[in-house]
């Protein structure tokens, strides 16, 4: 018996409607799971912008000796640009540091007059590592270097925020790794019983020479039908309750720190969000109608 495409997917969608319950409570069980997975996917992307934001915002503020001439001021800035491990240098002198001083707390303030006739600020070098790992690292040589005062990078807080960052993300996969079987365990087993409500019927299909292939070819079609019509909620879901939300809170978001922590536009995330659910229905669909069929049966 030759494979008939139109023939099978007829048949698959015969069967769907033929047996309406169990139809429901496998495309239920793909729905809630793949809303799950589609909810904490959303949540993961702009947690991965955020964590790279982050981390490519980290500097490490150098601090030149006050008693530095401009030539060793100079000297320091060429040699942080020749450290391997260097993205950027940019320089602030000293009145320009009073300047911002100046601006934050008000021309008129005490401390601002306190320190206005004898500056006491440092020239000071805004330094950022190709690899926000290699913070530390690049830190520990500058602060080696001649005519350095100090070197500040906030270690502590940033060792812990690396780890915080790696943490939700590993996380977030462990997540939706574990979300994505548990909807193959139920669809699997949700498909068990249909296949063995029809155990008669794939019985009188061997009976009458039918092959593997020929058998399990419905059960296929159903199963990405099912997988397909999982992932249609959730697609809609996901799609405009992010979009909702990305308007209520990007706003908010936008003025912290230079927009560090903004989102990503629904638009840019639509096409990705709509193969993604639409493979893994398709893929559990599948899975759970194929290896039910061939475990349950020995076919």
């Amino acid at each position: 018996m030759k494979f008939n495409g139109f023939r099978h997917l007829r048949e698959g969608a015969k069967g769907l409607v033929r047996n309406g319950w169990m139809t429901f409570a496998s495309v239920s069980a793909v729905t809630v799971t793949l809303l799950l997975v589609g909810i904490f996917a959303m949540l993961m992307f702009n947690v991965n912008k955020i964590s790279d934001n982050v981390e490519k915002d980290v500097e490490i503020q150098v601090f030149v000796e006050r008693e530095a001439d401009q030539a060793k001021i100079d000297s320091v800035g060429d040699s942080l640009k020749q450290l391997p491990g260097v993205a950027s240098v940019r320089y602030s002198s000293k009145e320009e540091e009073l300047d911002r001083f100046k601006e934050q707390l008000g021309e008129g303030s005490q401390a601002y007059r306190s320190v206005e006739k004898d500056n006491p600020l440092h020239d000071r070098y805004i330094v950022k590592a190709t690899s926000p790992k290699e913070t530390e690292t690049l830190a520990n040589s500058i602060n080696k270097m001649e005519n350095i005062d100090s070197v500040e990078y906030g270690k502590d807080y940033v060792k812990k925020m690396f780890n915080f960052l790696e943490g939700v993300r590993i996380g977030g996969i462990i997540l939706i790794v574990g979300l994505t079987f548990m909807a193959m365990f139920l669809i699997s087993n949700t498909i068990k019983v249909t296949i063995f409500s029809r155990r008669r019927e794939i019985e009188i299909m061997r009976l009458v020479g039918a092959k593997n292939g020929f058998i399990r070819a419905p059960f296929f079609v159903e199963g990405l039908l099912m997988g397909i019509l999982g992932a249609i909620i959730p697609i809609v879901v996901v799609y405009f309750g992010y979009e909702a939300s990305y308007n209520v809170i990007q706003p908010q978001l936008a003025t912290i720190n230079e927009g560090i922590f903004s989102l990503i536009p629904p638009g840019q995330l639509s096409l990705e969000v709509v193969l993604i659910l639409l493979g893994l229905g398709a893929f559990i669909g599948v899975w759970g109608s194929t290896t039910s069929l061939g475990r349950f049966l020995k076919i």
